[in-house]
């Protein structure tokens, strides 16, 4: 027996529509720093993280503090290459490369459905070396 998702379960494409609504909301919030709609966004539970370009959070109380104490200036990013995949009804990954102040990055997260609506379990941020 084999726990693979079907992969007629892949990209359904109305898991696909909610989770990408879902992403571009985060996505607006970001770049403006909507702290309480990013807080709302990341799954309210002790085993959420968020590896950022700087920092390693564990936990929702640990980013919702650092949400709440960094500065709102400079946050505004060019998506340049987003891929959504969803596997089943209840998880998704949504990846992201972006340019921001003439250094390109990329994101990654890991959404999940929960009682509340799709939230994000994992995030992981890293700048590249490469300067545009």
């Amino acid at each position: 027996m084999t726990n693979e998702v079907p992969v007629t379960a892949v990209n359904l494409p109305h898991v696909v529509k909610e989770v990408t609504a879902a992403f571009e909301r985060y996505e607006a919030a970001l770049v403006i720093n909507d702290v309480d709609v990013l807080d709302e966004l990341f799954w309210n539970n002790p085993l959420t993280l968020r590896y950022g370009a700087t920092e390693n959070l564990y936990g929702h109380a640990e980013i919702t503090r650092f949400r709440g104490a960094r500065s709102p200036a400079g946050l505004a990013r060019k998506l340049i290459k987003v891929v959504i995949t969803t596997y089943g009804d209840d998880f998704a990954t949504a990846n992201c490369e972006f340019e921001r102040g003439g250094t390109l990055g990329r994101q990654s997260h890991s959404w999940i459905r929960t009682s509340d609506g799709w939230r994000i379990a994992t995030a992981h941020v890293s700048l590249l070396a490469v300067a545009l």
